[in-house]
């Protein structure tokens, strides 16, 4: 049975672990899948390359209220995705080369599927055939998450085709309609993306609201905007699936009543989960939570001495910014036991990629509502800044919250152009203590640009001097 000083399970930000630091430990990488992880091969990066082609077709949409009139002739989807996965499958089998070469002499690849069977102590089925048992003294879970499949008749005893986030990016061909389960960033992103293509697209969500978890005016912004598009159907439970000539039958209860909807494709976007009880963390004796995330402390380490988690399998936080940050804490924490350092989660923002774009860091007025947290809020419309203008933007804005007695921001949420790029000034704000007045005063602003919306935020809060 080989022993190595660290293990590590996972390679998207795991695999960043390794470096000069640790040349003179023996580690072992496993990995189930393909090297790089959720955010290299189904996740940020080639839904990002999807996005931006769709920005591009639907440039004939918004062309035509400043008097440029556009027509989108074709959409070459194997075109598309052969670029984006030529690339990223390339950067993927060279990352796994690498670590199996002889520039990574300290490390043993385990292609295969670990699970543990004691404290420090795993069992990897190899995809090549045969079983090897490895223990180590360090473990590090950067295992990610998997895609959720929701017990509905059809989907959950596999008597149906369908797609998630992990298969639906390598379609041979573009289909002519779609139905995407699900309400939150993963389905919007997907549901931008193919209505800019030209496909026919159905989203089903369970709730009022898409993307409920945003801050409660712009998540009813996004709602209309896209229900203007493309058909949303809210409130709506699918009671089974079949398949049909065409490709698949949704039978589903609407607030008007029952509902049969057909498409081609059908696309399960219901969020992920954590892989934590997929590697049998408890039988090593590591804590998982209700929601089957790896329990970590501060220092980003379970409550086994020597065992660490990072991203998707410990964090509520499923953001590939997040994973590297606390695969940066990991890092060093193994390199330093007597001197750890803590992961920062206090200003963590994330952004939804599709049209409209959203971006949001800190609490939201709903969150500040429920618990008695004493705020100002400013609202800074698109339309009335000058960048805004030049786009005849209506609809979208800029929500700001800060303490009414420090001015410190509280958080901050934005749908419109750019909003991931708008935000960051105010995650910077809040990640070094600089209150809305000194962040709008303290500086000039670039006339006439977007981040004037930002500006002009903060100006409207009521903040003291």
């Amino acid at each position: 049975m080989p022993h190595f000083d660290l293990a590590i399970i996972g390679t998207g930000s795991g695999n960043s672990i390794p470096g000069p630091e640790f040349d003179h430990w023996n580690i072992a990488i496993v990995e189930d899948g393909l090297f790089g992880g959720t955010c290299l091969n189904v996740g940020c990066i080639p839904t990002k390359m999807f996005v931006h082609p769709a920005e591009l077709a639907e440039a004939s949409r918004h062309g035509r209220p400043l008097g440029v009139d556009l027509t989108l002739d074709a959409v070459d989807w194997p075109g598309i995705r052969d670029r984006i996965f030529g690339r990223i499958d390339a950067i993927e089998a060279g990352g796994r080369a690498y670590r199996q070469g002889p520039e990574c002499p300290n490390i043993a690849v385990f292609a295969g599927r670990g699970t543990f069977t004691a404290p420090k102590a795993l069992t990897v089925e190899m995809h090549d055939g045969g079983t090897v048992q490895i223990t180590a003294d360090r473990f590090v879970l950067a295992a990610g998450s998997h895609a959720v499949v929701p017990d509905v008749p059809g989907l959950a005893d596999g008597g149906v085709p369908f797609h998630t986030s992990d298969t639906i990016m390598r379609l041979d061909e573009l289909p002519a309609s779609i139905v995407i389960l699900g309400g939150g960033y993963i389905a919007a992103e997907f549901a931008h993306v193919f209505s800019a293509f030209g496909v026919d697209v159905t989203q089903i969500a369970r709730g009022p609201r898409l993307l409920r978890s945003q801050d409660t005016d712009i998540s009813v912004q996004f709602t209309k905007e896209v229900s203007a598009r493309y058909r949303v159907l809210l409130d709506t439970t699918v009671r089974c699936v079949t398949g049909s000539g065409a490709g698949v039958t949704l039978a589903a209860q609407t607030p008007e009543g029952p509902l049969s909807i057909e498409a081609e494709v059908l696309l399960v976007a219901t969020g992920r989960r954590p892989n934590g009880e997929r590697l049998g963390v408890t039988r090593a004796g590591v804590q998982l939570d209700g929601h089957g995330r790896v329990v970590v402390d501060d220092f980003q380490q379970t409550n086994v001495e020597g065992v660490y988690a990072l991203g998707d399998v410990s964090s509520h936080h499923q953001l590939k910014h997040v994973a590297n940050h606390e695969a940066r804490v990991v890092k060093h924490n193994l390199a330093h036991p007597d001197a750890r350092v803590r992961a920062d989660h206090r200003f963590v923002p994330a952004a939804v990629f599709a049209d409209p774009q959203i971006a949001s860091v800190g609490i939201t007025e709903r969150h500040a509502r429920k618990h008695n947290i004493p705020y100002l809020v400013a609202t800074q419309a698109y339309a009335d800044i000058a960048a805004g203008w030049a786009r005849e933007d209506t609809g979208h804005f800029l929500k700001v919250l800060a303490d009414p007695s420090t001015g410190l921001l509280l958080g901050a949420h934005v749908i419109g152009p750019e909003a991931a790029t708008v935000i960051q000034p105010l995650i910077q704000a809040m990640s070094f203590g600089q209150s809305a007045q000194e962040v709008a005063r303290g500086q000039y602003w670039i006339h006439p640009a977007l981040s004037e919306l930002v500006e002009n935020a903060l100006l409207g809060l009521a903040v003291p001097e």
